[in-house]
């Protein structure tokens, strides 16, 4: 049986600042930034940290995610118009194939954890 080792997340992994295409862009353009804490050999499982900038934005989920905010306000939108508020202190899942958008209210930081199964296709910027 393998040695299993526990893996502490580094504290001091560098961020990578980004904007959305413009496609996907509804209101604003939101600077966003990712701290990517650990990324499994496969490629397939994900942990990180995210924060948005004020905006609004198309969102195709491709991966599994689990999310817990940590500051700020955002309104996630289903397809059929069905909005969702999740603010500091909640968690939330999104599911595979989840279509809609994503609006930050108040400057949202969320930690993430994303699965994204080898026969979807790569992960989007969705955050």
């Amino acid at each position: 049986m393998p040695t299993l080792t526990l893996l502490k997340l580094d504290p001091t992994v560098s961020p990578e600042t980004y904007e959305l295409p413009p496609d996907r862009r509804l209101v604003g353009n939101p600077v966003q930034t990712v701290w990517m804490h650990y990324t499994d050999p496969s490629k397939q499982f994900f942990v990180g940290v995210w924060r948005s900038e004020p905006g609004k934005w198309r969102i195709a989920y491709t991966e599994e995610e689990f999310c817990h905010m940590l500051e700020g306000k955002s309104i996630v939108t289903d397809e059929s118009g069905r909005s969702v508020t999740v603010v500091a202190g909640e968690s939330f899942v999104m599911p595979r194939g989840f279509v809609g958008t994503w609006e930050v209210v108040d400057t949202s930081t969320k930690r993430f954890v994303i699965y994204e199964s080898r026969t979807a296709p790569a992960p989007a910027a969705n955050q």
